[in-house]
């Protein structure tokens, strides 16, 4: 993974962000765009790693290591048994819930938004989700 090979465009990466601090105000931490292979950290709440974009970096990085493996289980839980839908429908993102706030993840095809917040409501959440998940495909050309 490099710093300096982005893997969307500017303003691709500019309306990702305005999306989720519009639907998630100021509890937003941060937003993270990843593919299989590499990743940007488009927006970073400022009081959060003392300004230090390597150390922001550093530690979504790791982040985004674990949430890759959202690549499988979307194309699989999409997928169905035998090609078809599965009972419960299809993926729509993924929310992990801790003490002190949540990560989300949308994956749509190649690419995946992580979301980090502080708490608030889960139909917050679902409305930005929902506006990633169309954003990222119509967006699949970066």
């Amino acid at each position: 993974m490099t710093e300096s090979t982005p893997t969307i465009t500017g303003s691709v990466a500019d309306a990702l962000v305005s999306t989720c601090r519009t639907t998630l105000g100021d509890s937003l931490r941060s937003v993270v765009h990843f593919t299989r292979d590499d990743f940007d950290v488009l927006y970073v709440r400022r009081d959060l790693y003392d300004g230090d974009e390597a150390a922001a970096r550093a530690a979504k990085s790791e982040l985004v290591e674990s949430e890759r493996t959202g690549f499988g289980p979307q194309e699989t839980y999409n997928a169905g048994r035998n090609g078809e839908r599965p009972e419960f429908g299809e993926y729509e993102f993924t929310l992990r819930v801790f003490s002190d706030g949540f990560v989300g993840r949308v994956v749509a095809g190649d690419r995946g938004v992580i979301v980090t917040t502080d708490e608030l409501e889960l139909s917050e959440f679902e409305e930005m989700e929902v506006a990633l998940r169309r954003m990222l495909e119509t967006n699949t050309a970066g």
